[in-house]
């Protein structure tokens, strides 16, 4: 029976690493996820106001169509900084493509934002602090790491509560091993109207999100959020909302089988966020693979097909882990 990795996180995926940097003052932060060397990659974008770089490098009839990092960042706009910081320090390192023998390592780094610049924090800036927090969190970067409001997460909001980092991970019984990163700052809700039980319940293994729960959840209402309160939040704005993620799978897998990951994953958003992919959210998945890429076919579409069910899992609980780590004081 599939069961969450020994951290729980999505560096149960072997190769990956993850940096948290966070401006506590400003109340924002950048999340890095690194690869041991660059990582077959796909995005699948479904918000109606995302924010994102290099989305398009990413694209199965791409060129490159991978990734030496993953990026995401609160900040807006001004977020997207943090990945020429991120940039810089790999190239620094010698990681990245290199065109021409001589010249700098190029590295492939792709991002996604979330809006925080109406929550609170000192965002009264003379210069973003993004690039300066990208590279940091590439200091950082580790398998072990918090959640809640720490890097990208800090200034989230879902719904009404605070939004946060959050992360999972399953090993399936074949020994593939999926996780999922995700900032949560959605203008839908993750709880039932209790205020407690995360619509992703069914997924939560050994308490990972506060439970138990009842063995049944709350009847549903009207599943979109009171717009009075959402509008005092100032809230009610495109590119305010956003679900940002990435998934992770220990498999030999094309920048195309990426992407059908991430889009499959997407599921995972519907099932702990309500309502998702709204006109307000800028909801993105990334999808990355450790391994080379193998021949396609019948069985490769159905082991393509298992670990997108189980990431859709892993990105549910991810969400709800975000929200309950949240509602702790911060680090």
């Amino acid at each position: 029976m599939p069961r969450p990795g020994p951290l729980n996180l999505i560096t149960d995926v072997p190769g990956l690493t993850v940096g948290h940097a966070t401006d506590a003052r400003a109340e924002t932060g950048v999340t890095t996820l690194l690869g041991a060397s660059a990582l077959a990659a796909g995005v699948d974008v479904r918000g109606g106001a995302p924010g994102v770089r290099e989305t398009d490098a990413l694209a199965p009839d791409a060129l490159v169509g991978q990734a030496h990092a993953i990026v995401l960042a609160g900040g807006s706009v001004f977020g997207l900084g943090a990945a020429d910081g991120v940039a810089a320090e790999l190239s620094r390192a010698g990681r990245g493509l290199r065109l021409l023998a001589h010249t700098r390592a190029i590295p492939i780094v792709p991002a996604a934002v979330l809006h925080d610049l109406g929550g609170g924090g000192d965002k009264d800036w003379l210069e973003p602090p993004y690039r300066a927090l990208g590279v940091a969190s590439v200091a950082a970067a580790g398998t072990r790491f918090a959640l809640g409001r720490v890097g990208a997460g800090r200034g989230a909001r879902a719904g009404h509560v605070a939004g946060g980092l959050g992360s999972a991970s399953l090993v399936l019984d074949d020994g593939h091993v999926v996780g999922a990163l995700v900032a949560v700052n959605s203008i839908g809700s993750v709880y039932y109207p209790d205020g407690r039980t995360p619509y992703a319940w069914p997924f939560e293994i050994d308490g990972e999100f506060g439970g138990p729960f009842a063995a049944a959840p709350p009847p549903l209402v009207d599943p979109a959020p009171p717009e009075s309160r959402l509008a005092d939040l100032e809230r009610l704005a495109p590119g305010t909302s956003t679900v940002i993620g990435v998934v992770a799978a220990s498999a030999a897998l094309t920048g195309a089988e990426c992407r059908r990951l991430a889009v499959m994953a997407h599921d995972g958003i519907a099932r702990a966020v309500r309502p998702s992919h709204t006109p307000f959210d800028g909801d993105t998945i990334f999808a990355v693979a450790t391994g080379d890429a193998a021949a396609a076919g019948p069985r490769r579409a159905g082991l393509v097909a298992r670990l997108g069910s189980a990431a859709a899992d892993c990105f549910a609980r991810a969400i709800a882990r975000a929200a309950h780590a949240a509602a702790l004081p911060p680090p």
